[in-house]
């Protein structure tokens, strides 16, 4: 039987989480190159705006958390980056904007540092 300290289980644990992290913005990126291809009224604009909503509503519900170890201003960085997103991908699917380019290059500078 395998036995682990807790910061071994604690420092994975992070680990994981930053994977899925660096994985969720993988798949929003993945799906804004699609939808910038076929164009803002299509089907792939509509899943792709809906998953990036997903992801950054719950990116800055958690950043917002005071149980959220990142350091303040770090945190404070970025949910003004993930609200940028939210309001880019409003107007996007508002018809306001087709700044489909803006939404993947702010999503991977973000997902590149995930580390």
């Amino acid at each position: 039987m395998y036995q682990f300290s807790y910061a071994e289980v604690q420092t994975d644990s992070v680990a994981d989480a930053r994977d899925r992290e660096r994985q969720l913005l993988s798949r929003s990126i993945d799906l804004l190159v699609k939808a910038k291809e076929r164009g803002p009224g299509s089907m792939q604009a509509v899943e792709a705006l809906h998953f990036l909503n997903r992801v950054w509503s719950t990116l800055v519900e958690d950043l917002g958390s005071a149980e959220n170890a990142l350091p303040p201003e770090l945190r404070a960085n970025l949910i003004s980056i993930g609200l940028w997103l939210l309001r880019e991908g409003e107007e996007v699917r508002q018809g306001r904007s087709q700044n489909f380019e803006g939404l993947i290059e702010v999503s991977q500078i973000i997902r590149d540092g995930i580390q």
